[in-house]
């Protein structure tokens, strides 16, 4: 590939941030091209999730703003009948004495959550509050009031549930933080929830099957 221009789809693998990963594809780009090449990324996932993330190198950081707004599909797993005060597995997660819940009554609550909704914004998030990210209030402490966005969720289909693990896939808007939605799932529920795991399969027409593996690219 040409490092001054591209578009690199890489397939995110869990454990490491996306900051990681642009560090690691300019550190091998710039050793292929004998010089330092830019590297940005277009949206960043959360270190527990893995899948596509869209990197642009050279010139091509200038246009990280045509992929910023673009529709978003993920696969999720949820876990019912406990919470995370992250809303994923990096945080510190209790168990409810809830009762099973079965198929049906998840299946009754999903259509509420298609459409053009209300999400507030998880406090664990890079959304800025007062000048200060929402993460770093959180993790002081803080309690703050965060806002409420108008997200789109197109489509939300029920891919396995066997309590308490519930297998989503959803395509949804830029903005939706799917944590939220897991957690306001359980909580129509009546359960709580967390997500312990996140895919990221599409961004816009860009496909994860398209991409490369970290630990390929690398070699």
């Amino acid at each position: 590939m040409n490092p001054e221009s591209e578009i690199l789809l890489i397939d995110k693998p869990d454990g490491m941030s996306s900051f990681g990963v642009v560090a690691r594809v300019r550190r091998v780009l710039s050793e292929r091209a004998g010089h330092k090449v830019k590297v940005g990324h277009t949206g960043t996932l959360d270190p527990f999730a893995t899948g596509l993330l869209i990197l642009l190198t050279g010139k091509g950081t200038k246009r990280s703003n045509e992929f910023l707004k673009l529709d978003k599909t993920y696969e999720a797993t949820i876990r019912l009948g406990a919470t995370s005060t992250t809303g994923d597995p990096e945080g510190e997660t209790t168990e409810k004495a809830v009762e099973p819940v079965q198929r049906a009554q998840v299946e009754a609550i999903i259509p509420q959550f298609i459409g053009e909704i209300e999400q507030r914004v998880p406090q664990f998030s890079a959304v800025k509050i007062n000048g200060e990210r929402a993460y770093k209030l959180a993790r002081k402490g803080e309690q703050v009031e965060m806002p409420v966005r108008k997200i789109k969720i197109y489509s939300l289909e029920i891919l396995d549930y066997n309590w308490p693990e519930l297998k989503i896939r959803c395509h949804v808007s830029s903005g939706t933080y799917i944590r939220a939605l897991g957690e306001d799932i359980g909580k129509a529920l009546g359960t709580g929830a967390y997500l312990t795991a996140l895919r990221r399969t599409e961004v816009g027409d860009y496909s994860v099957e398209n991409g490369i593996r970290l630990d390929d690219f690398m070699l």
